[in-house]
């Protein structure tokens, strides 16, 4: 009983998981080849607010059949190259919504969760 459980739950999981690109160039030409915006997550290597934010509020069902509508990208703050082409970084997690011609149309800074954050995905998508 608990491995037909267990197997549920990696399965349901796995229907609602999202699917980030490797990195900002493939996020770029894939936004501007299907014409959608871009959420960049950005992480610190050891922070625990970015873990929870990705555990609790990007796991969100309703939350990842939202973000279908962006292409989403992780980068590290550690990374240089990776973070050499966004605004400056107060802190992280930071959100950076793109549009195809990479023009910032919205920062979200710090954890939010489920709520706030989709709050601010309403805000983002009247944009």
């Amino acid at each position: 009983m608990k491995n037909i459980i267990l197997g549920l739950l990696i399965f349901s999981s796995t229907l609602f998981s999202i699917e980030w690109v490797k990195d900002l160039d493939t996020a770029f030409a894939l936004a501007k080849k299907e014409h959608k915006n871009i959420m960049i997550l950005v992480e610190g290597e050891n922070c625990r607010w970015c873990k929870k934010f990705k555990h609790r509020t990007l796991s969100d069902e309703d939350v990842e059949k939202r973000l279908e509508k962006f292409v989403v990208v992780k980068v590290m703050r550690e990374d240089p190259s990776a973070t050499s082409v966004l605004p400056p970084i107060e802190g992280v997690p930071t959100v950076f919504f793109m549009n195809e011609n990479k023009t910032v149309t919205e920062t979200i800074l710090g954890y939010h969760n489920v709520r706030k954050f989709t709050a601010a995905l309403d805000g983002v998508e009247k944009k």
